[in-house]
């Protein structure tokens, strides 16, 4: 993370300047690992999967999206810090151990925030899951429905792109509506020329709903951050942190730039945050079905 914040222009400075009283985020994932990067920033957990009361991650890709937006750093000394790691979580299981889930998980979790985005304040949604067409068209519109009602009742939802790239028209059905920040993956030049790359499967558009998707881009290639499978040996941690890759270690990335932004003005709106993240984006010179406005810039953003 430390050399991802150092692209986006994510400084300490910057992440101080905005102040200690983060915002809450919401996120749909895997669960969440009792991390000591996460401080006791979890206000809520819900498993929509087994039933399970106290948090858990029997994956790992929820920790470590997690760890991504906003992980304190804490077992690194700041290193893997995430973008916004004054921010709260509040956390829904929708996926199983294999990160696998079915749409009325989804669909239940995306109520479940909007039903308690008054009482924790929740401000965003971060959604770093691709989902696959292969659902029924019912089912898949009654998700996409409620993906459109979080974004009306003022939720900022963040979404992956989807990691089925190269070819057009492969983001993911939630990712493809208008009413959400899709996020791709691009490394804007950062490894030079190689190989498997994130960028290089990173779902594009054009959307059917919104011709201009992606909307922007972030880091998501070997990705440095929380390992829900650390080990407590005494006073001190073994395998604290892992590397992974794709959309869903890029999408936390920009949800963390929101949470920051609504940290120092908490009075922007979704479509005002919306447009100012594309705004203000650094623009990569490659096809927007590719990188949409361009890489996110946190320097750029807060002013």
């Amino acid at each position: 993370m430390l050399r991802v914040r150092e692209q986006i222009g994510c400084s300490d400075e910057l992440q101080k300047s905005c102040g200690r009283n983060g915002v809450t985020i919401a996120m749909l994932d895997t669960g969440i690992a009792g991390h000591p990067d996460f401080d006791n920033r979890l206000i809520a957990f819900r498993d929509f999967v087994n039933g399970r009361h106290d948090p858990y991650d029997d994956s790992g890709h929820g920790t470590h999206v997690a760890g991504c937006m906003c992980g304190s750093g804490r077992l690194s000394e700041g290193k893997y810090k995430g973008i916004a790691p004054a921010s709260r979580l509040v956390v829904g299981k929708v996926l199983d151990y294999k990160g696998d889930g079915i749409i009325e998980s989804m669909a239940s979790g995306i109520e479940w925030v909007m039903k308690n985005r008054k009482n924790y304040d929740i401000r965003i949604l971060n959604i770093s899951i691709g989902m696959g067409e292969a659902a029924g068209k019912e089912r898949m519109d009654t998700l996409l429905r409620l993906v459109d009602e979080a974004w009306m009742c003022g939720l900022i939802v963040v979404c992956a792109a989807g990691n089925k790239g190269p070819g057009a028209m492969t983001i993911s059905p939630i990712g493809a509506r208008k009413n959400v920040i899709t996020v791709g993956c691009n490394e804007g030049g950062y490894f030079g020329e190689r190989e498997n790359l994130c960028e290089s499967y990173s779902s594009r558009g054009p959307s059917p709903f919104d011709v201009k998707k992606p909307d922007i881009v972030a880091p998501g290639t070997d990705i440095m951050s929380c390992n829900a499978f650390f080990e407590k040996r005494g006073f001190r941690f073994k395998n604290a942190y892992v590397k992974k890759s794709g959309t869903s270690m890029a999408t936390p990335i920009v949800a963390g730039g929101m949470a920051l932004l609504l940290q120092k003005y908490p009075f922007y709106s979704n479509e005002q945050a919306k447009k100012k993240v594309i705004k203000t984006a650094k623009d990569l010179k490659e096809p927007w079905n590719k990188q949409g406005a361009g890489m996110i810039q946190i320097n750029s953003l807060l002013t």
